[in-house]
């Protein structure tokens, strides 16, 4: 079963329509698909927000406590961040229903493949930070039960000087040097 079942890649910022509150007038995060719409606010998964020029700036996760996506994204428009990204894109863990809502199977506490999806969001999230460095992002990622290893070098493989090189070529130059003389 796959963990990842849907996402929506460089949605803009600008599209988001945050309501006006109460009454049910609360906002949404529609997204389309022929034949088909549904509403990702609620969903859980893991997002990336891009400044102006499409450079990921910032990596984060939804679901893990009561943040769920839009509710992060909006978190964001009225924070720290909120003049500092433009585009975004998210993964979710939630499955769309035939009536475009999303499904309940999917919850932070919910077990695929025998681990939780609140240990697939730490471990993407972590993974995101760590080969992105997005600039904003001021913590590191979350990979507590990896262990992490750092490349082996081979003294073969060291790296070698330019004085190092001048002075094995001057050295071949004398050798050579010696063959030639009778």
């Amino acid at each position: 079963m796959p963990i990842i079942k849907n996402y929506g890649f460089l949605w803009e910022r600008k599209y988001i329509y945050r309501g006006s509150g109460g009454g049910g007038n609360s906002g949404h995060l529609k997204g389309d698909r022929p034949g088909s719409e549904a509403d990702f606010r609620e969903q859980i998964g893991v997002y990336v927000l891009y400044d102006n020029n499409q450079s990921i700036v910032y990596v984060g996760q939804a679901g893990n406590g009561n943040a769920t996506l839009f509710t992060r994204l909006k978190n964001h428009m009225d924070g720290t961040l909120w003049n500092r990204w433009q585009y975004f894109t998210w993964i979710g863990f939630k499955d769309v229903n035939v009536d475009g809502t999303l499904s309940n199977q999917q919850k932070v506490d919910s077990t695929v493949s025998g681990f939780k999806y609140s240990d697939a969001l730490n471990e993407i999230e972590g993974i995101l930070i760590e080969v992105i460095e997005p600039k904003l992002n001021k913590q590191s990622g979350k990979l507590k039960h990896a262990k992490e290893f750092f490349q082996h070098i081979d003294e073969r493989t060291a790296d070698v000087s330019l004085q190092e090189l001048r002075d094995s070529m001057a050295s071949l130059h004398h050798k050579l040097d010696q063959l030639k003389q009778p």
